[in-house]
């Protein structure tokens, strides 16, 4: 049976190929998908999230959108990486999708609590916001998904700080509540997505596939490689978002090992940080766990897999 997804994403170039990868895959079921503060306002990145779902061809999925600000903080945005529109490069359909009439919060708990317990993954990869918000207000949710699985963070260092990586910077109470909840939770940190980098042999893979959903992924490369450039060093620019999905979908696409995480919340030079424990082994009863190496190949057919399954969706 398919793996069933709730999608929470800021997009976002990389959360855009995310989406892409989660609704072109069989083994899993997108059944809903939430949008949340982050690269760009809130405004801004749903309007992407439902440009994507047009080019992509997806229907019949709830969307809705979410939390507009941090729980404390004030709004921070990633418009030096992907511009003003959140999804700067590609020229950007209009929507033909409706959003729900739900906010975020409540279309998240409303899916949790009316399907089986174990049934749902949440797979974050914005800010926390949506997913602390959901369980402070439904904290039986903790207890009936079957594992959260995000992109945030890092155990070796950070990319909006020099500690701290940006999903969980910007918004650190809502990382503080979200893992530690007692739920199962993976942390698919920058430690791991520095190593899906979208490479010259990669793009040359995307470029065949010549569908216009792979021709999106292009540009959304071609305007992210530079920025990236630019901004971090990278030759290849790092597709993060993706590599969470793909762990729901394959759990054999990457190491993942069990160790105590927690969230700096007062340090001056440390705020936001993902604080891995790995001093001893980790006990028996840990909850919360951290991905290590990537199967670079095997990730990437994944994602050229799913453009070619996807196909050229006909027009709406």
């Amino acid at each position: 049976m398919p793996k069933k997804m709730i999608l929470d994403c800021d997009p976002g170039h990389d959360d855009a190929i995310a989406l892409l990868l989660a609704h072109g895959n069989p083994e899993v079921e997108l059944v809903a998908v939430t949008t949340v503060h982050g690269n760009q306002t809130i405004d801004k990145v749903t309007r992407n999230a439902l440009a994507v779902a047009r080019i992509a061809g997806i229907t019949g999925v709830p969307f809705a959108a979410g939390a507009h600000r941090p729980l404390v903080r004030e709004v921070e945005t990633a418009g030096t990486i992907h511009g003003d529109s959140g999804m700067d490069g590609p020229t950007l359909p209009e929507p033909t999708l409706i959003l729900d009439d739900r906010h975020a919060v409540d279309l998240i708990i409303d899916t949790i609590m009316a399907s089986e317990p174990g049934e749902i993954t949440l797979v974050p990869t914005g800010a926390l916001t949506n997913i602390a918000l959901a369980v402070r207000k439904e904290p039986r949710i903790a207890s009936r998904v079957k594992e959260v699985v995000l992109m945030g963070g890092g155990y070796h260092g950070g990319n909006w700080s020099a500690a701290a990586e940006f999903n969980i910077v910007i918004d650190p109470e809502a990382a503080h509540i979200v893992f530690n909840e007692p739920w199962k939770l993976t942390m698919v940190g920058l430690d791991l997505t520095h190593q899906a980098l979208a490479t010259p042999d990669v793009v040359a893979a995307i470029a065949a596939v010549d569908t216009a959903p792979a021709r999106f992924v292009l540009e959304l490369l071609e305007f992210f490689g530079p920025r990236y450039k630019e901004a971090q060093g990278f030759d290849s620019p790092p597709v993060h978002d993706p590599c969470a999905v793909a762990l729901v979908i394959d759990p054999s696409v990457m190491d993942v090992v069990p160790v105590p995480l927690d969230v700096e919340l007062t340090g001056t030079l440390t705020l936001g940080m993902t604080v891995a424990d790995f001093r001893a082994p980790a006990p028996a009863d840990c909850t919360t766990h951290a991905a290590t190496n990537l199967d670079h190949a095997k990730f990437w057919h994944l994602i050229v897999d799913a453009l070619e399954r996807i196909g050229d969706p006909a027009p709406s």
